[in-house]
């Protein structure tokens, strides 16, 4: 799959062209080595190649050119059969071969799809609550294992209704999305962001101790202001950090002291961050 994921950032008439190329070239091999030896299989790479990196329609058009240029290379060879009505059936199963290679590269393609979109959330891209549910687990347990510490951060956005209210919908959704990616900006391809409600978001930190929890998630708020400064959006955070020691048996309780942690800055005077070692006391940053 590494090599599809580099293939798609070549441009389609560029992957197309290529296509086409290596079809002729493997039709000349097919014609060149004459009957004795069978290319079928050849002819499946840039079929799947480009149903991989564009999509159904121009893998349809390739299976149709490849079924071409097999029975272009069975009449130039000389093959001879009993009925000239052979080369028309041998092309359609091959054809039949080839579309349904298309076909199947196609539901593949829509379940890695469904799959990756029931791990994320619509709007943001983050991660959605259920799966980082899963997610947290699968680290407590590793936590638990290993004796790793573990942090996770809950955010709010202050404020969140007003801006609504103020600037409409969507520029509230554009927020929220402003908020996820300013996030993952500022983390490391290891940490997790999700988006666990309506304006709160939640960042796992998979062995991060309290001194490696302070330095990212300071700059993940001031990334988060400087966002909200150039947009002009009236919206500051409140943020909960609870780096475990010794976590609990569930996600869902994680999440829960977190939550409360953030709760308390809120109850405070909000844009602040509290953070907390379990077990072991508050810590409470100036507000910017």
């Amino acid at each position: 799959m590494k090599v599809f994921s580099e293939l798609q950032k070549i441009s389609k008439p560029a992957l197309i062209t290529g296509g086409v190329v290596l079809l002729c070239v493997v039709g000349y091999l097919d014609y060149f080595t004459g009957r004795e030896l069978s290319f079928s299989l050849f002819y499946l790479i840039p079929i799947a190649m480009l149903s991989c990196v564009t999509n159904t329609k121009v893998g349809i058009m390739t299976s149709f050119i490849s079924a071409g240029i097999w029975l272009a290379a069975d009449i130039v060879s000389g093959a001879q059969y009993s009925s000239e009505v052979i080369y028309f059936w041998n092309t359609l199963v091959r054809l039949g071969f080839f579309l349904l290679t298309v076909l199947l590269i196609r539901v593949g393609k829509d379940l890695e799809s469904e799959k990756e979109n029931s791990h994320t959330d619509y709007l943001t891209g983050a991660v959605n609550s259920r799966f980082f549910g899963e997610i947290m687990q699968m680290e407590i347990n590793r936590t638990i294992r290993y004796q790793y510490p573990l942090t996770i951060a809950f955010i709010d956005v202050d404020d969140f209704k007003t801006i609504n209210d103020q600037f409409g919908h969507s520029v509230g959704d554009k927020v929220l999305e402003t908020v996820a990616r300013a996030m993952r900006q500022y983390l490391r391809k290891t940490d997790i962001v999700a988006r666990v409600g309506g304006d709160e978001f939640a960042i796992l930190l998979p062995e991060a101790d309290i001194d490696v929890a302070q330095v990212a998630i300071s700059k993940v708020q001031q990334g988060l202001l400087n966002e909200m400064q150039v947009n002009h959006w009236p919206a500051t955070f409140s943020i909960g950090v609870l780096t475990f020691i010794t976590p609990p048996d569930s996600a869902d309780e994680m999440l829960n002291m977190a939550d409360k942690i953030m709760y308390s800055v809120k109850n405070s005077g909000k844009n602040n961050i509290y953070y907390v070692t379990y077990p072991g006391k508050i810590n409470a940053e100036n507000e910017y």
